[in-house]
């Protein structure tokens, strides 16, 4: 018969079957072992607990048998058997401790088994202790055994479903042997109570006759099904066995649900730890990125009678693919570089440390720009898998003429700036990284005294202000034209203000401002 009331469904039949408990230690194969030992050997060979040993004063020889939880667990006692003996005393005692530390990795693996089944729980790899350092898998058969008991029942166990929803695993218990742990995920298809609680009912089960249609996992003759659920998220079952036939009332029923519930707070919990974990650690991680990517940035220009330059970058993230560049060369050269990595954050970042370093690796046998760029987009095609592109602006300067070579790749900003205006050397150009073939012109310009050369990237030209107007390069190098006559770190500082003052969001993208200036002899 069929109870159907508005909290759970009550399942009751006549008779109760005879119910087989465990083995408190879980190792259904110790009394085979201890039984051919004795036949092998001559020798009687028991297994008694730890509380025992203390107990018994006429124990001639014992091995610990330790599951590696910090505490042993019991003991095999070596004694007089009525069969004939076949071994020396010690040679049995060596066979019998070798037989102990059998037992003890058997028992650690359990332990261990134990431990993982919970860690799974939430999906990651390894749990986070708690303060007290008591691990996810001792809380919740806590509050297993916790719930079990204040129903007066004998064991109880935690299923999860699979990332296929399609078998119920079990993940936590209490009652049971913690060799269940390894056995293999049950079908959700067939298992009528797991289904009907998942639906949102508790399943009570009063007695065994209908076991075999509802597909209870344990061979008990009453038990509690009740569903394991988030307010959005189905994510398995709760079981509670009891030993004999008998009834639930709707307010054991009711305090079953209650566990569950306390079980999906810890699993919950248990998850926001972890990923807190994860998270502070890769916070870590871009901290030391970001202190290693500005550390990297030139800060001081080189002493060059006659010449200036500086530079800005700021990331649209604490790390990002813009940076600016310049070294000292043989005979009197300068280089110069800008970049700017497409997309953002720290893939952006490696990026632009890559094509950073090969701007500098090519430049120390190349002075041609548009070879530099030419071997750098190589360097960046070879050694990547095809979807890593970059902006690269590439100067070459004779500090004692004058003279500045220079070619640029992708969305970047390249224009003159002199006391009677200003002119762009901007052209369509294809990005780094885009194609093996790239080729790129490099443009040559005699760098008079009182000129400058002002680079900046598409996130400093594109800002759009609150009507989506963008920045352009004319309304930026016109305020820097107007004044000329500013300093290399002054014209960087008002391309900044000329930047604030019009884009509504400009930490949107990564922004880099680069100025050579040929100040007056």
């Amino acid at each position: 018969m069929v109870k159907t009331t508005r909290n759970y469904l009550r399942v009751v039949s006549d008779q109760s079957p005879e119910v087989v408990r465990p083995e408190i230690e879980g190792l259904t194969s110790l009394p085979a072992i201890l039984s051919a030992f004795e036949r092998a050997t001559g020798w009687s060979l028991r297994y008694i607990s730890d509380a025992e040993s203390k107990r018994l004063t006429d124990l001639t020889w014992t091995t610990p048998v330790n599951p590696g939880v910090g505490a042993t667990l019991g003991h095999l006692t070596l004694g007089q058997s009525s069969l004939p003996v076949k071994l020396l005393e010690d040679e049995a005692q060596d066979l019998a401790s070798a037989v102990g530390g059998m037992l003890s990795e058997l028992l650690q693996s359990h332990h261990t088994l134990w431990r993982r089944e919970a860690e799974l729980v939430t999906c990651v790899p390894v749990v986070t202790a708690d303060d007290d350092g008591t691990h996810l898998a001792e809380r919740l058969e806590a509050v297993l055994r916790g719930g079990a008991e204040a129903v007066d029942c004998q064991a109880a166990a935690l299923y999860l479903l699979d990332d296929d929803t399609t078998k119920l695993k079990l993940r936590s218990c209490w009652g049971l042997p913690r060799t269940r742990l390894a056995e293999p995920a049950r079908q959700l298809q067939g298992a009528m109570a797991d289904l009907e609680a998942m639906l949102g009912h508790a399943v009570v089960i009063e007695n065994a006759e209908l076991m075999e249609r509802w597909n209870i996992p344990e061979d008990f003759p009453s038990a509690v099904c009740v569903p394991i659920s988030s307010p959005t998220t189905i994510l398995g079952t709760l079981w509670v066995f009891c030993d004999r036939k008998r009834d639930f009332t709707p307010k054991e029923t009711n305090l079953i649900e209650v566990v569950a519930g306390r079980l999906v707070a810890d699993l919950e919990r248990e998850v926001l730890v972890s990923e807190g974990s994860n998270a502070a650690g890769l916070k870590q991680q871009v901290v030391a990125a970001e202190r290693l990517q500005r550390g990297g940035l030139p800060t001081i220009a080189p002493v060059l009678d006659g010449w200036e330059m500086a530079g800005w970058t700021a990331q649209a993230e604490s790390v990002g693919g813009g940076f600016y560049d310049w070294f000292c060369l043989p005979d009197d050269l300068l280089c110069l570089a800008l970049g700017d990595a497409k997309d953002r954050g720290i893939g952006a970042a490696m990026l632009a440390g890559i094509v950073k370093t090969a701007t500098r690796c090519h430049s120390q046998y190349t002075r041609n720009t548009d070879l530099l760029l030419k071997n750098v987009n190589l360097t960046l095609w070879t050694g990547s898998a095809g979807d890593q592109s970059s902006s690269l602006f590439c100067g070459m300067v004779d500090t004692s003429t004058g003279m500045t070579h220079f070619s640029s790749a992708g969305n970047l900003s390249v224009v003159l700036v002199r006391q009677d205006g200003w002119y762009s050397f901007t052209a369509p150009t294809s990005a780094l990284g885009v194609g093996p073939e790239a080729d790129y012109e490099q443009a040559d310009y005699l760098l008079k005294p009182g000129e400058s050369i002002v680079i900046f990237s598409g996130g400093v030209r594109d800002s759009i202000d609150h009507r989506g107007r963008p920045l352009g390069e004319s309304s930026l190098v016109k305020a820097l034209a107007d004044r000329h006559d500013l300093t290399a770190s002054e014209m960087v500082e008002l391309a900044q203000d000329r930047l604030a003052a019009h884009a509504v969001f400009p930490e949107n993208e990564d922004r880099t401002v680069l100025v050579i200036k040929r100040t007056e002899p």
